[in-house]
């Protein structure tokens, strides 16, 4: 999922940070504040599924049109691919603090518009909008709170960012259950958000430019005062002189790397062959993170949930909640394992866990169609001839119809469920008599069927996500901001950000498609096998960087990775040998 990239931190640096904010609250005011992105950049990822529930229960043809509903959730996405570029140019050009209130000033924009939104294009808009933020934000927020805050506390205020993200996400999931009984309560999830967004945007004002980018500009006084509120006077000095010297590096570094447009720089990084292979390594994490399918579960989890069987909007949003309470669990795993056990074993069990989970997952949504309860045709026409769904009055072999495939037939059509018993023979109709079918006291499914595996189906979707989170969820992030050569972090952590969202966009816009087209066994089923391709390429191209210093990762992406030598910790006799990559 794209969660934001968490910092690697070591325990102590949670026992210095409250150490340290406990003498220094400003500090931890600077970075709650900031960290307000991190929330609303989850809330927006998590809200949307609960959302698009009722949603589709206002507007007919979203409901019969998945491309339009895969379309509501995925423009986010695409806002977020154009705010994060937007948002490299603004943090450069007007500075942190400025960025971030515009991407306040568009979450609040695009909320207001999508609580508004009288038609779903004017949703779509909405969506749009607030992805802009969503890019922004995702990038502005964890670079001011590292520019603000003390070096030895970084790390553990970095990680504060990432647990605000999945608390958001967490948080959207209890907002969503919230309304679930008010009219409208898609205007009011989707609504809610610009509350936070006003919030930091007043907050904002109260507080500093980050110091470094004042550096640049040449308002030294000006990020020497704010220095003042953070460090002590004695250390005060000491952090100038590092600004100085940092920044005097970088612009070193840019005439090395070279000062054309992106597409310029990408293509240098490109030809270095150190960098090609860190970019190849971590392209290859980010790519497979998405591709195993996670934002599915983040965008459309209640959807999967009543895909296993529970109709109810508001008991799909309520075992969702468990699906997020467990990733925001499982962030915090990730940071007491990952550097004991290392990056890549940890990628391989998550990967490996998640194979199975998705293999499992196939399997009880293809045992739960093919126990689907049969199509009675004497429930049917209970309601009426003329309500029955037309396709199952005109099949040829009617008698072999079941739940599933009454649903499968036409977005028109429902499966009204047995009065006495769900699991019984029940009635297939159309969609406009599911007012009648629930004022029986029955049951009226749309999107799956009555089914005994539905609690297992719940059980391995948390079981998939607790796999998933504590490696794949945040080692693949871990790993690029350390296998790159500094002087080309920059230009690589851009194109690594490019491409997992360009990947997010195309798993989220296609998910409800493929669930149509070959059902939610097929659909995690191919999710199961491009993990396994996954799984492949994550053995054969990616290193171990777990205690290797920056010199030594170069070291060896110019000797080669092989997973079947130790040639990723190469002797030191054969150090002098190696080219200088940064020629």
């Amino acid at each position: 999922m794209v969660e934001g990239a968490p910092v690697k931190i070591d325990k102590t640096e949670f026992t210095e940070c409250f150490r340290t904010i406990s003498k220094t609250p400003y500090i931890m005011r600077l970075a709650f504040s900031a960290g307000i992105g991190g929330l609303l950049f989850g809330y927006d990822t998590g809200v949307i599924s609960g959302a698009l529930l009722y949603i589709r229960e206002q507007f007919k043809e979203v409901e019969e049109k998945t491309w339009l509903q895969e379309t509501i959730v995925a423009m986010a996405v695409a806002g977020a691919i154009i705010g994060a570029g937007f948002g490299g140019f603004l943090n450069d050009k007007i500075g942190r603090k400025l960025t971030m209130m515009i991407a306040d000033a568009l979450f609040f924009t695009g909320a207001i518009i999508m609580a508004c939104a009288p038609v779903p294009w004017v949703i779509i808009l909405g969506r749009v909008v607030v992805g802009l933020g969503v890019g922004m934000a995702s990038m502005t927020a964890p670079l001011y709170i590292s520019e603000t805050s003390p070096a030895k506390i970084r790390g553990a205020l970095g990680a504060t960012n990432g647990l605000l993200i999945t608390g958001g996400q967490f948080l959207s999931y209890l907002i969503n259950l919230a309304f679930t009984s008010v009219k409208n309560p898609w205007r009011w999830m989707l609504g809610v958000a610009a509350v936070p967004a006003a919030i930091q945007f007043v907050l904002m004002f109260t507080l500093p430019e980050s110091p470094r980018w004042l550096y640049r500009q040449n308002k030294i006084e000006e990020a020497k005062e704010i220095l003042g509120r953070i460090y002590s006077p004695a250390e005060v000095e000491q952090e100038m002189e590092a600004l100085r010297v940092s920044i005097e590096h970088e612009a070193a570094e840019r005439k090395i790397v070279g000062e054309g447009n992106a597409l310029f720089r990408a293509k240098k990084a490109w030809e270095n062959i150190v960098v090609r292979r860190g970019l190849i390594a971590g392209i290859t994490v980010l790519v497979t993170q998405q591709f195993v399918g996670i934002n599915t579960i983040m965008y459309y989890s209640p959807t999967i949930v009543q895909l296993a069987g529970f109709a109810s909007n508001s008991t799909a949003l309520a075992l969702s909640l468990v699906t997020s309470g467990l990733n925001a669990v499982g962030s915090i795993v990730s940071m007491m394992f990952v550097d004991r056990y290392g990056r890549r074993r940890l990628m391989l069990i998550s990967m490996a866990s998640l194979i199975c989970c998705l293999v499992v997952l196939s399997g009880l949504f293809y045992a739960a169609a093919r126990a689907a309860p049969p199509i009675s045709h004497l429930e049917s026409t209970h309601f009426g001839a003329n309500n029955t769904c037309p396709l199952y009055e005109s099949a040829p072999n009617p008698l072999k119809w079941n739940c599933m495939t009454c649903l499968r037939a036409s977005k028109d059509c429902g499966f009204c469920a047995n009065a006495g018993n769900e699991y019984h023979p029940g009635a297939c109709v159309t969609s406009s008599m599911k007012g009648s079918c629930l004022g029986e006291r029955r049951t009226y499914f749309s999107e799956g069927c009555p089914s005994k595996f539905g609690f297992l189906a719940v059980l391995f979707l948390g079981l998939y996500i607790i796999t998933y989170s504590p490696g794949m969820g945040t080692v693949p992030w871990i790993l690029n901001s350390e296998i790159y050569p500094l002087r080309y972090r920059g230009i690589c952590g851009g194109i690594g950000a490019v491409t997992l969202w360009s990947a997010n966009l195309l798993v989220s816009e296609t998910f409800l498609t493929l669930t149509d087209a070959v059902g939610a066994a097929g659909t995690f089923l191919i999710y199961a096998g491009v993990s396994v391709f996954g799984f492949i390429l994550i053995f054969s191209l990616v290193p171990e960087t777990k205690g290797l210093p920056i010199e030594e990762i170069e070291r060896m992406l110019e000797k080669g990775f092989s997973p079947w030598g130790n040639k990723n910790r190469p002797a030191d006799e054969e150090a002098s040998q190696v080219t200088d990559v940064h020629k």
